[in-house]
């Protein structure tokens, strides 16, 4: 069950980059960014997912959870590949599979 949470704060936490990215792709000045909706939700979910983090430190040791969050970089490959359009390459697949098996490597 602690997993799944770690699984939710990471995509809570790639989704709150997301929504940064997408609402600062619309941005033309300054004053857009404070009426960018976009920015405000992913503003959010970084706030939840910090807040999520916190509460998970309370069941995982610091030097586990903390890796743990490279599991964002996961994530954030498979949102820009899906909604943005960026390409996977060979290398950032490997990147993905280093960053699988230090974490679980650090979950044993």
């Amino acid at each position: 069950m602690i997993y799944l949470a770690v699984l939710a704060m990471t995509l809570i936490g790639a989704l709150g980059a997301f929504f940064l990215k997408a609402g600062m792709d619309q941005v033309n000045g300054l004053a857009c960014v404070f009426r960018n909706p976009r920015i405000y939700l992913g503003g959010t979910f970084y706030l939840i997912g910090a807040l999520l983090n916190i509460l998970l430190l309370r069941h995982l040791p610091y030097s586990v959870l903390y890796p743990m969050t490279a599991i964002t970089y996961i994530w954030s490959l498979a949102l820009s590949a899906s909604f943005l359009g960026e390409r996977i390459t060979r290398q950032k697949l490997v990147g993905v599979a280093a960053i699988l098996a230090g974490v679980l490597i650090l979950s044993q």
